[in-house]
């Protein structure tokens, strides 16, 4: 689990931090990880098993060390960042097979876990607009300020795609609980 950064919004120090880490100042570069991790973290576990995310998360930001002098504006930094982190689960995807994972110990998990695997299960389920911005307020902890800033959304869009997401995320709870 990637712990969230509680750092004040700030796209100007962002802009700051991206042409040190241009520069080769790998704190600067350590400070982006911080305040970003929980975003790719998000964006990652809302397309791919929750085993692979943190390797994932790795995989984005060694990506984006190696490529940072490519990014033309430092101030697009997020938007480009969670591109990356969704063009990594989509190579992740293109290049594993799908398998089923079978436990021993399935029948004796622990309630919250697996009540928290069905939730998502359910979530990665949702249309792509509500399953991101929905990771990232549940499981992630970002508000929806947060949200909008550090995946280059409007405010608005993520308001409208948390408040559909989560009713459609309540709808596929209470037809799976009546159904069970």
């Amino acid at each position: 689990m990637v712990t969230v950064s509680r750092e004040a919004e700030n796209p100007g120090e962002d802009a700051i931090l991206v042409r040190s880490a241009k520069d080769g100042d790998r704190s600067a570069f350590g400070r982006l990880y911080t305040r970003y991790a929980p975003v790719v973290h998000g964006i990652v576990l809302s397309r791919v098993p929750p085993s692979e995310a943190d390797d994932l998360v790795q995989d984005v930001f060694v990506r984006a060390m190696r490529q940072l002098h490519a990014l033309r504006e430092a101030a697009a930094f997020a938007g480009w960042l969670a591109a990356m982190a969704r063009n990594c689960a989509a190579d992740f995807h293109r290049r594993s097979r799908e398998t089923v994972e079978l436990q021993e110990d399935c029948a004796e998990q622990e309630p919250p876990r697996a009540e928290a695997q069905d939730i998502l299960a359910a979530i990665q389920l949702l249309p792509e607009a509500y399953r991101e911005p929905l990771i990232l307020r549940l499981v992630e902890g970002l508000t929806g300020p947060e949200i909008a800033a550090r995946t280059g959304l409007t405010p608005g869009s993520v308001r409208v795609n948390l408040h559909r997401g989560m009713a459609q995320l309540r709808e596929k709870l209470s037809a799976r609980g009546a159904g069970a």
